[in-house]
């Protein structure tokens, strides 16, 4: 029978609770469980696909398309677990399939209620990847207390009483401050967290206390004595200088164990040697290398979340560290490229949307055109880079997307999927997994090792075909095209040090253990870049 584990929080949000459920699938991978994640958000909205960055973060996109939170994210990097849609639900998705349920007659005209109607639904969506996996961690979005989660604290509450002790565990993260005028760490917050959850009927079985120090022995025992959660269960969360320590500090504390013994499941060999010699690649890196990050929302670093790992990725796979440089893409509108990005030894510019900061980005990419800067542009950065080299090089002097002038004479890029009569602002865009075949003897296919690859993607905006004998013409480099469609997916550049920019996100499949190529490549060509600028310096 497939046991399950909740995850929830206390005092207040941002503690974590993604990177602790992910950890935690780490550990039970280590010994050889099959375990999948499940993220449950309070909030209204059906998918975070049409939200502000800066009030949710990145949208994270699965294989099948689904637009869903960063957390799914954490998931895919810390375990081999593939999520899709099934793996995040928001309370506007659940209401949304009560509702159309309730049109169609389904509940046979009963008087429909969060009790039993509700709490049923998110039951049903727990059991939907519980098929084939051994343990099923599910991540309770918001805090305890929160009046928007009420529905999902008593659908597990409910797991507890229809599935027992032995195949359910209560996990709750909540927060053990260090208050620095009294010189003491304060466990009243995690008090009041578990009196409320207790309050609603659920006993926590663990607690993890997020602090920026291990617990005492007295202060484990005193959180013990008040939340009635046995001594050796109160685990440290502690703050750490890289995300991937976290597994190792709760094997530290034998979470793992407790947690298998709790779910009555064998203890089998832990298997964290690869996971020690990664963190190991972290703290001990050969070098450093420089990126600057042109973007419109480099305020907000969650907007990039996937995007900074997987440049981290590419730093562990050549044991570097890589430093981002967040660039504001306006700045450059205004201001020399040379001066903001003269440290840059590469140069990136992510995916967006709208028009915001658009001139910037295309000032970025002629700077690291033109001064043999590798440059790698994903999505809105690769259409930038189209744009760019079909002013300054093919001669096309007002190319531009539609998206940016509708009405400009060259359009280099234009909403390909009207053309299939689809209208709706979220329908409009290609989403999840596509193949592309890649150029025999491109950088690309270099890079890849093979002729044929499966990325996920998340755009509205085609390069339009009639500009591609155009382009190639003045040497631009086609490298990768999807074969069903006939779409534009890579571009190169001849004679440049690394250049390429590609339509698909491969952010969202790179891992620590298992860094994207590209990226991989792109911070090797970065420090090769570094090495040769530090050479010419000393000939000066």
């Amino acid at each position: 029978m497939t046991k399950f584990i909740f995850v929830t929080g206390g005092v207040l949000s941002a503690l974590g609770k993604g990177i602790a459920a992910a950890s935690i699938g780490t550990l039970l991978e280590s010994h050889g469980y099959k375990i999948t994640l499940q993220k449950f958000d309070p909030y209204l909205n059906v998918d975070p696909g049409t939200m502000n960055p800066f009030q949710h973060g990145e949208v994270y996109v699965t294989d099948d398309g689904a637009e869903t939170d960063l957390d799914l994210g954490h998931y895919e990097r810390f375990t081999s677990t593939r999520t899709s849609q099934e793996n995040n639900w928001t309370q506007g998705r659940i209401y949304e399939s009560i509702i159309k349920k309730e049109r169609k007659g389904v509940y046979l005209g009963k008087t429909v209620q969060v009790i039993p109607h509700v709490t049923d639904e998110i039951k049903n969506a727990f059991f939907s990847v519980a098929d084939k996996n051994d343990i099923v961690i599910v991540e309770i979005g918001g805090t305890v207390g929160d009046i928007e989660g009420a529905p999902f604290l008593e659908a597990i509450r409910q797991m507890r009483l229809s599935l027992g002790e032995k195949n359910t565990l209560f996990i709750h993260l909540t927060l053990v401050p260090y208050i620095k005028t009294s010189g003491e760490q304060k466990t009243k917050p995690t008090q009041h967290s578990v009196r409320e959850l207790r309050a609603i009927g659920i006993q926590p079985d663990i607690i993890l206390c997020r602090t920026d120090r291990f617990l005492k022995k007295e202060l484990k025992a005193k959180i013990s004595l008040f939340t009635n959660v046995p001594l050796d269960a109160v685990i440290t969360a502690k703050d750490v200088d890289n995300v991937y320590e976290i597994p190792l500090i709760f094997a530290q504390q034998d979470l793992d164990k407790i947690i298998l013994s709790k779910l009555d499941l064998p203890k089998k060999t832990r298997r964290l040697s690869q996971w020690k010699a990664m963190v190991d690649r972290i703290k001990n890196p050969k070098d450093t290398v420089n990126i600057s990050l042109v973007g419109k929302y480099a305020g907000l670093h969650d907007s990039y979340l996937s995007l900074k790992q997987a440049l981290d990725h590419g730093g562990i796979a050549n044991q570097l560290l890589v430093n981002i440089s967040w660039v504001e893409a306006e700045i450059l509108e205004k201001d020399d490229p040379k001066k903001i990005l003269a440290q840059a030894d590469g140069i990136l510019v992510p995916g967006g949307f709208g028009t915001r900061g658009i001139e910037g980005k295309i000032s970025a990419v002629r700077y690291a055109r033109e001064q043999n800067i590798p440059y790698f542009g994903i999505c809105l950065g690769m259409q930038c880079a189209a744009v760019e080299y079909a002013r300054n090089v093919a001669g096309l002097k007002k190319a531009n997307s539609t998206e940016f002038q509708a009405k400009t004479p060259h359009k280099i890029f234009f909403k390909w999927r009207e053309l299939k009569g689809i209208r709706d602002l979220g329908g409009t865009m290609r989403l999840g997994a596509y193949s592309c075949k890649l150029q025999k003897g491109s950088l690309a296919e270099r890079i890849y090792g093979k002729g044929t690859i499966h990325e996920r993607h998340r755009h509205r905006f085609e390069f339009n075909p009639e500009y591609e004998d155009i382009l190639k013409r003045s040497g631009l480099v086609i490298s990768g095209k999807n074969p069903d469609y006939g779409l534009v997916e890579i571009i190169e550049l001849k004679g440049h040090p690394w250049f390429l920019g590609c339509q698909f996100h491969p952010e969202f499949k790179s891992k620590p253990l298992q860094p994207h190529p590209i990226f991989k490549s792109f911070i090797g060509a970065c420090y090769e870049n570094r090495k040769k600028r530090h050479i010419d310096r000393r000939k000066i």
